[in-house]
């Protein structure tokens, strides 16, 4: 499943005694890093053999945890590899037919019978079957996305009956019927978003919600979703900034919590570069930043599986921030021994 739903799914039953990793794609090599994570960073795994063929904005574990897939710019668009306590596999062989263009969203299905690959070209998205490997590509869809594909999209449903992409010309946003293949394309939002994404798209853990981020006020547009978007929600209360209450600057990515009880909006240009929000059907009064907070613009956000932390992708040093969350922001965490690579632009906590 898509990187955003699974943020939120992964934290129904908790961890439960299961081994926590955290993955952070980044810009420059190895492009990728996976961390252990238990209260804190462990020692950092060892880079794959075979690294991802260039700056990676996207990485998602698979539902069951057992792979790792990295969108990349850079043949062959797509890398994935088995993933255990010991790190990193061998990586699987790539698709008989590649993505079209850089890739910066990749997504496995609810069940993980399927793995989605959002680029930057014509048809925009590439799905594929998924059985430890890579089987035909399917078909694409009858009505293409209006134009690339933005970071952390593709993404399914939580119940896997529904694809969404988001995308950098009107209607930013497409949603398609899925069923081992694309359905024809849901009617566009009464109330479109107001500016291309920078970010993805995410459901609520219930399927009930939908959310994009986006460049422009109010950089944040959610909608009711069954079968189709509902009317557009209100935006969150407008004033404040910083760490009060208000609408974020830039929107880069959304992501919710496990129990869809608080919606985080990473953002661009405006200090403290993370907002979260209490949710219930709607925008609930902003909660105060972290007082450690992010060092610069923030790219994505990821919870524990038991929701009890939450990790920031950050644009420089020490490109990640992870905090205790409960009801808000609690002291952030050590940094790790050995720093990502470079600037963080998607990070997923595993299954669990």
């Amino acid at each position: 499943m898509d990187p955003n739903t699974l943020k939120a799914l992964q934290g129904a039953a908790g961890t439960g005694g299961t081994a926590v990793y955290l993955a952070i794609s980044h810009t420059t090599s190895p492009h990728i890093t996976v961390y252990p994570w238990d209260a804190g960073f462990g020692t950092k795994y060892s880079d794959p053999s075979t690294l991802p063929g260039g700056g990676s904005d996207g990485c998602v574990f698979s539902p069951d945890g057992a792979d790792l897939a990295v969108a990349h710019v850079g043949s062959p668009y797509i890398s994935v590899y088995p993933w255990s306590s010991s790190g990193f596999g061998t990586k699987y062989s790539d698709p008989a037919t590649l993505p079209t263009g850089n890739s910066y969203g990749v997504a496995f299905s609810p069940d993980g019978a399927d793995i989605a690959v959002g680029h930057e070209t014509s048809p925009y998205i590439s799905v594929y079957p998924w059985s430890s490997g890579f089987g035909t590509k399917y078909a694409n869809p009858s009505t293409l996305p209006a134009g690339r594909s933005r970071r952390n999209s593709p993404a399914f449903s939580p119940s896997g009956d529904d694809l969404a992409v988001a995308h950098n010309t009107s209607p930013y946003i497409s949603v398609y019927p899925w069923s081992s293949g694309f359905g024809t394309k849901y009617a566009d939002p009464s109330t479109l978003p107001a500016n291309l994404p920078y970010g993805g798209v995410a459901w609520s853990p219930d399927g009930a919600d939908i959310a994009v981020a986006h460049q422009t006020s109010p950089h944040i547009t959610v909608y009711p979703w069954s079968s189709g978007f509902g009317t557009k929600y209100a935006d969150p209360s407008s004033g404040g900034g910083g760490a009060g209450p208000g609408v974020p600057s830039t929107g880069s990515n959304v992501t919710w919590s496990p129990d869809g009880a608080t919606i985080v909006i990473s953002n661009w240009n405006t200090w403290p570069y993370i907002n979260a929000y209490p949710w219930s059907s709607g925008f609930g009064t902003k909660y105060s930043g972290p007082t450690t907070a992010a060092v610069s613009d923030s790219c994505d956000a990821s919870f524990t599986p038991d929701g009890a932390d939450i990790a920031v992708a950050n644009s420089v040093s020490p490109y990640v921030d992870v905090y205790p969350w409960s009801s808000g922001f609690g002291t952030r965490y050590a940094d790790p021994s050995t720093l990502p690579a470079s600037g963080a632009r998607c990070l997923i906590f595993s299954p669990g």
